[in-house]
């Protein structure tokens, strides 16, 4: 009976093993990582680089007194267009005009003893130290004369161009010195918009080149604008470039404005999908399949559009790049196309 027992137990176990199933981890071998790809193949893009900028009157200055004073005449009609040279304010002058009566006195005295004295030089009466004395008295008078006059002038302040006064921002009668504002005087029938772009666009900027601007947040249609000037200088700091052009539009001085330069259309890019593109912090990468296992390789990149961006070097026409599964993807990791996308289909 032990026989028989041990020849039955012999024989289930050996049937056991023969059943067993094999272990597919261990006869299978490392599993591959499955991805989708996009050919790389070249595509016309068109380059709009977008920048900010500032509205600007064609002139604006403040307007102080030049002397200190109290203000006897001040006409600001607020918002309302003055021509150049209107008068705009008068400090009290009563003194210098006092002064400047005084030295016209005088001044008439001295001419009528220099003609006196040239008489007498013609007879010999006196020497001509005398006569050179009482001419340079007529003349000493005549410069404190134009002094005071100028000094008065400086009383009167009047609109130094043709433009929009601002707001009032003082009472007459008030006392006032050299740093008062009184208002505000801008030229808007002319503006200008200032803005910024990097310095590796600078060969884009030439004087006449049109650009786009939207001064309302895309409300209405873009208005042109045409640039003038260049600031000659990068700003070191920023690397940017400042510009300025005249605005073909109405907007207030002072105004946010978005600005739309077109670089022209790249033939010959190859562009990839954003997400498809791997940031570090000293460079950028992209994975492609090299005999079907994963290749990280350094990119530059260059103009973004939605969803998309620009390969400027790192990769070749042809290469299979991957644009789903990158964060399971390994160095040198064997991976297996799912399927070939259309960079189209996956930045719509």
């Amino acid at each position: 009976m032990k026989r028989i027992f041990l020849v039955v137990i012999v024989f289930f176990v050996v049937a056991a093993c023969k059943n067993k199933k094999p272990d597919l981890k261990q006869n299978a071998g490392p599993q591959k990582v499955m991805v989708d790809v996009i050919i790389a193949s070249t595509q016309r893009i068109s380059n709009i680089i977008e920048a900010n900028g500032t509205v600007l009157a064609n002139e604006y200055a403040e307007l102080h007194p030049e002397v200190n004073g109290r203000l006897v005449f001040l006409e600001v009609p607020e918002g309302t267009v003055v021509k150049k040279g209107t008068v705009i304010a008068r400090i009290n002058d009563a003194d210098l005009q006092a002064q400047l009566s005084k030295t016209k006195v005088q001044l008439n005295l001295a001419e009528l003893t220099e003609q006196r004295y040239k008489k007498l030089l013609n007879i010999n009466g006196i020497n001509q130290n005398d006569y050179d004395v009482a001419l340079n008295q007529v003349n000493s008078l005549k410069a404190d004369l134009a002094y005071t006059q100028t000094l008065i002038d400086k009383t009167v302040l009047k609109a130094p161009f043709e433009g929009l006064l601002g707001l009032r921002l003082i009472s007459q009668g008030s006392f006032v010195t050299t740093a008062t504002v009184l208002t505000s005087i801008q030229q808007v029938s002319k503006l200008k918009i200032d803005f910024t772009l990097p310095e590796n666009y600078s060969n884009l900027i030439r004087k006449g080149k049109t650009v786009e601007v939207d001064i309302d947040g895309g409300k209405s249609a873009r208005k042109k604008a045409t640039i003038f000037a260049t600031e000659p200088m990068v700003n070191a700091a920023t690397r940017n470039l400042k510009v300025r052009a005249y605005l073909n539009a109405t907007a207030n001085p002072g105004a946010f404005v978005k600005i739309y330069l077109d670089a022209g259309e790249n033939s010959k890019s190859i562009m990839v999908p954003a997400n498809a593109v791997i940031p570090e912090a000293r460079n950028k990468k992209l994975v492609i399949i090299k005999n079907g296992k994963a290749k990280f390789t350094d990119v530059v990149t260059g103009v973004r559009t939605t969803g998309a961006v620009e390969i400027v070097s790192g990769i070749n026409v042809g290469d299979s790049v991957v644009v789903t599964g990158v964060l399971f993807a390994k160095p040198g990791a064997a991976l297996k196309v799912r399927s070939v996308k259309k960079i189209e289909d996956l930045i719509r």
